[in-house]
């Protein structure tokens, strides 16, 4: 199962909040002290409910369940899709679009769109002048960043995991009218009503963030190796998660796609 330490923890700066001036008194159970005007998060409690967490992501993972990871803010974009695609999960690390989870049927025909780009892209026996080629190419990377970390997600996700409340709301309130659990790294200066798994910590470091990344894509594995094993499949998870992804990305290729207009093409 997943380990870490309070020394990793400290080491990313997880225990380091917002400035005293900028804290929500929600979230005052959770808080050490102040140093130098800056709120300290009380790991002492933040260790125990990342535990729980990284269980959550398990159980869920080895009953098969999706994941969506959520973090669309520059420090986490990298870690949220690298990570995601690791344990062969989903993710939205670009910008939320107002449907996501609630109009998956407008997602869906905008999905189509993007592979129907790829295709027109990658058919050499279709004529296109350079001008054409750009435009498609244009529409083609705005859809992907909204929605190329969903694009095999097929529907809605068993699990939500949010990096920064207060940026990704819409995304929770949207998991929560389906009523999809979410698990939230939580700042002093968020609001952990609504949270299913709360992890009080710091929502701005980019090594605080790559640690929740890691630790979650981790349990995750460590969920499917489960699966696997009570299958009696002799593959590790990671080797799994690959040669799915392979295959998704074959059907990618070879799957025919319908020319319906997308909302999101305009976003």
């Amino acid at each position: 199962m997943t380990n870490f330490t309070m020394s990793e923890m400290l080491e990313a700066g997880v225990h380091y909040g917002h400035r005293k001036n900028f804290w929500n008194p929600k979230m005052a159970k959770y808080i050490y002290g102040v140093r130098n005007g800056i709120h300290i998060v009380d790991l002492g409690q933040t260790a125990p409910l990342l535990k729980a967490a990284l269980d959550v992501f398990k159980d869920v993972a080895a009953k098969n369940g999706r994941i969506l990871f959520v973090g669309t803010k520059k420090q986490a974009s990298e870690a949220i899709a690298s990570e995601a695609t690791r344990c062969g999960q989903y993710f939205v690390n670009h910008r939320w679009l107002g449907g996501m989870l609630t109009n998956w049927t407008t997602v869906s025909a905008s999905i189509k769109t993007l592979q129907k780009y790829e295709e027109l892209l990658a058919n050499p026996d279709i004529s296109l002048t350079k001008k054409e080629k750009l435009d498609i190419d244009r529409k083609r990377v705005k859809l992907d960043n909204v929605l190329g970390g969903i694009r095999n997600m097929g529907g809605s996700p068993d699990l939500l995991f949010v990096i920064d409340t207060n940026l990704e709301s819409l995304a929770i309130t949207e998991a929560k009218k389906l009523g999809i659990p979410v698990v939230a790294i939580v700042d002093t200066n968020s609001n952990p009503d609504g949270i299913d798994y709360i992890i009080p910590g710091n929502d701005d470091a980019r090594k605080a963030i790559e640690l929740y990344t890691r630790l979650a894509s981790d349990a995750i594995l460590s969920g499917i190796q489960q699966s696997l094993s009570k299958s009696g499949i002799d593959v590790g998870a990671e080797e799994l998660v690959k040669m799915e992804h392979s295959e998704s990305a074959n059907a990618t290729e070879n799957e025919s796609v319908s020319d319906a207009p997308t909302a999101a093409e305009s976003a």
